[in-house]
C-alpha cells in the first residue's frame, strides 16, 4: 500500500497520475514593499496579480504560485531572500526588482543558479551590455531610455543650460548618462544625492546659485515627492522648470505632491491613456480593483506576468527544458499594455518613448497625458555590447 501511494505520487509529479494536477509553477517576487519607495513594489505586485486574475488564477493556462517577499531596499537582505527562494522553495522564475542596486546584488546570483529572471523595472547598464545573460529578460526598459528621450526633447525645446540631479547609485548614474547622450546644451552642474534622501535644501540652494534654464532630475518614489514639494516651496518652480523621467512623476507621486507637479513634462514608454485593447482592459480593471489609476510600475508588473504566461503556455509549464522556455520568452507572444512589444538582441525592449504632461483630470486628480512621441522603436545604447548565443 505504501509502495502504491509513493508510486502514484511520483506519477502525479510527472504529469501521468490521472486526475491529480501537477504542482503549480512557483514564481518568486522579491520587491521593495517598505521604505518610502515601498509603493513602487506594491504597484508591481498589484499589476502582476491582476494578470493572474485575468488568467483565472493562472498564467498562460498554467497554475502558478506567487511567492512575495520584501527586500526593504537592502541588497544584502534581498540576496539572502533570493537564495532561500531558490534553494528552499525550488523557485526557477524570479521577478520583482525595483531598484538597480538591488538588481546588481541579486540578478547575477540568480542567473548563476540557472534561474530565469524577468525584471519588471530596474534596467542597469551592466545587465544590458557586456553583462547580459541568456536567462535575463527586462520587460520594462534599460535605465537610460526615458532620459535619452528627455535629453532629446529638452534640446528640441531650446533649453541650453540644464542642472542635473540624481541619487548616487547605478540607476542614478545611468539616468544622467542617458540624458547627456541626447542633450545638446550645457550642463550647469551634475549633482548626486544619497539614495533615500529626504531633505534637499542644499541641492536647491545649488540650483538657485547656478541659475540654470531648467532642471532635469531622477528621484524615484518618496525622494521625488519631497524634492518637488521643497522645490515649489523655495519659489523656483515658476522660473526654472522641471523635467524628468516618469519615475519622478507617476500618478501616486504627483497626487502626493499636489499642484506643484502641474504642467511638468516627463518621459515614459507607457501611459494610462494609450489607446489599445490590452491597455484599456488593464486600466479599467485596475481602477475597479484598487480604486485608482495604475502607475507605470503596475503596468510593468502586468506585462512581466503576461510575458511569463506566454512562455508557460508555449511550454505547457514545463521548465525542465530551459532552451525551450528561453526561446518562448524571446518570442514575447503576449498583448502588451504598450501595444507593440519585442525584445532586442540583449533581451531588453525595443519600444516607443513618449513625453507626458501632468494635468488635472475630470475627477480633480492629477494624471499624465501623452503630448508627443519622441522615439519610435528605440534601441538602448548597450545592446551592441551584448553577445548572446
Amino acid at each position: 500500500m505504501k509502495w502504491q501511494t509513493a508510486c502514484f505520487a511520483a506519477l502525479a509529479l510527472l504529469g501521468l497520475g490521472g486526475p491529480l494536477q501537477a504542482q503549480p509553477v512557483k514564481i518568486g517576487m522579491v520587491t521593495t514593499l517598505s521604505t518610502p519607495g515601498g509603493y513602487l513594489g506594491d504597484d508591481i505586485r498589484k499589476g502582476f496579480e491582476l494578470a493572474i486574475r485575468h488568467g483565472g488564477g493562472k498564467l498562460g493556462g498554467v497554475e502558478v504560485e506567487l511567492l512575495v517577499e520584501d527586500d526593504g531596499l537592502n541588497p544584502g537582505a534581498a540576496r539572502q531572500t533570493v537564495t532561500r527562494m531558490i534553494q528552499r522553495d525550488g523557485v526557477r522564475i524570479l521577478t520583482g526588482v525595483v531598484f538597480s542596486n538591488v538588481a546588481m546584488a541579486t540578478v547575477p546570483q540568480a542567473l548563476r543558479e540557472g534561474v530565469f529572471y524577468i525584471s519588471p523595472n530596474a534596467g542597469p547598464a551592466q545587465l544590458a551590455g557586456k553583462g547580459c545573460h541568456p536567462n535575463y529578460f527586462n520587460v520594462a526598459y534599460q535605465n537610460d531610455n526615458f532620459d535619452e528621450a528627455m535629453g532629446q526633447y529638452v534640446s528640441d525645446q531650446g533649453y541650453d543650460n540644464v542642472f542635473l540631479l540624481a541619487p548616487n547609485y547605478p540607476a542614478g548614474r545611468d539616468h544622467l548618462a542617458g540624458f547627456k547622450r541626447f542633450y545638446r546644451g550645457k550642463v550647469a552642474a551634475e549633482v548626486y544625492t544619497q539614495l533615500g534622501q529626504t531633505d534637499f535644501a542644499a541641492e536647491i540652494a545649488q540650483i538657485r546659485a547656478a541659475k540654470p534654464g531648467a532642471v532635469f532630475f531622477f528621484l524615484p518614489g518618496g525622494m521625488g515627492i519631497n524634492f518637488t514639494k521643497q522645490y515649489a516651496q523655495a519659489g523656483l518652480a515658476e522660473s526654472i522648470p522641471l523635467f524628468g523621467p516618469t519615475f519622478s512623476f507617476d500618478n501616486t507621486l504627483v497626487n502626493a505632491v499636489g499642484d506643484a507637479a502641474l504642467g511638468v513634462f516627463n518621459t515614459a514608454q507607457w501611459s494610462a491613456d494609450l489607446d489599445n485593447p490590452a491597455n484599456r482592459r488593464f486600466v479599467a480593471d485596475y481602477i475597479e480593483a484598487y480604486g485608482r489609476l495604475p502607475t507605470l510600475y503596475a503596468a510593468q508588473g502586468y506585462d512581466a506576468a503576461q510575458l511569463i504566461g506566454s512562455a508557460l503556455q508555449a511550454t505547457g509549464g514545463d521548465l525542465s527544458d530551459p532552451t525551450a522556455f528561453r526561446a518562448a520568452l524571446r518570442e514575447a507572444r503576449f498583448e502588451s499594455v504598450r501595444g507593440k512589444f519585442r525584445f532586442g538582441a540583449n533581451q531588453h525592449p525595443i519600444q516607443d518613448v513618449y513625453v507626458r504632461k501632468v494635468v488635472r483630470g475630470e475627477d480633480g486628480k492629477l494624471a499624465n497625458v501623452i503630448v508627443a512621441k519622441v522615439f519610435e522603436d528605440h534601441v538602448d545604447a548597450y545592446a551592441a555590447e551584448c553577445k548572446l548565443d
